[in-house]
């Protein structure tokens, strides 16, 4: 794994030209990540590695010339330490065991959304920050237990997943937190509809709440999400 601050510099490996652009801009549309460029083949990977430094490899599994983790094993015995989100269609649990020892950190199954990729991203970057900071066991496996998705919790009746995902996109990316209203218009749902999924969020442990005052009337309760180095 690559260390250091600044933006994570991702490298986008996929042979299909359209879903090469698309996770590009998915990619630039995480904040603290930047795509550096994009590769077809195993083989244009490995240049533009010699051209560019990069954190992290979004590394299509199946490409025409090389297999993504033979690439990836090629990759390490270079001296290239990039870590890896591994890009692929199969179920094979086979695959995803050997990627273990490859430096592949998380996996995306195709055909994925943004949500989903900014998901394994912001997961990604939190290990990283963590794992930086890690000074004994306990942090090392804080560390690790922020790569893996938790447990899908039921919604209420009434909320639906992709609204769910846009309200999560929405407080992940505002560092000051967000009231119920700010989120209503951000999304585009009505104010009482936007407190339902916050609170849903407050009661899985997603995000916390807190008093804002200084107004005048009554505080407004402001939402923000719990990131894993904060729990």
């Amino acid at each position: 794994m690559t260390g250091g601050g600044g933006a994570i510099r991702v490298l986008v490996v996929e042979d299909d030209p359209v879903a090469a652009d698309a996770h590009l801009m998915y990619v630039d549309r995480v904040p603290g990540f930047v795509a550096v460029g994009k590769a077809h083949t195993g083989a244009e990977a490995r240049r533009a590695l010699e051209r560019t430094p990069v954190d992290l490899l979004l590394l299509d599994l199946h490409l025409p010339d090389v297999h993504g983790l033979q690439l990836a094993r090629t990759l390490r015995a270079a001296g290239y330490h990039a870590d890896v989100i591994a890009v692929t269609s199969a179920r094979d649990l086979a695959v995803v065991r050997e990627g273990v020892s490859l430096g592949v950190v998380q996996y995306v199954l195709k055909p994925f959304t943004f949500a989903t990729l900014r998901d394994r991203l912001v997961r990604y970057a939190e290990f990283r920050q963590t794992v930086g900071e890690a000074s004994g066991q306990a942090e090392v496996d804080r560390a690790l237990a922020t790569l893996r998705a938790p447990a899908p919790v039921a919604l209420p009746k009434g909320l639906s997943g992709p609204t769910l995902e846009r309200v999560t996109g929405a407080l992940r990316e505002s560092e000051e937190g967000l009231t119920a209203a700010a989120l209503a218009e951000a999304v585009g749902i009505s104010r009482i509809t936007a407190r339902r999924y916050l609170e849903h969020l407050v009661d899985a442990g997603r995000a916390g709440r807190n008093p804002q005052y200084g107004q005048v009337g009554r505080p407004e309760l402001v939402y923000r999400w719990v990131r894993a180095t904060n729990r």
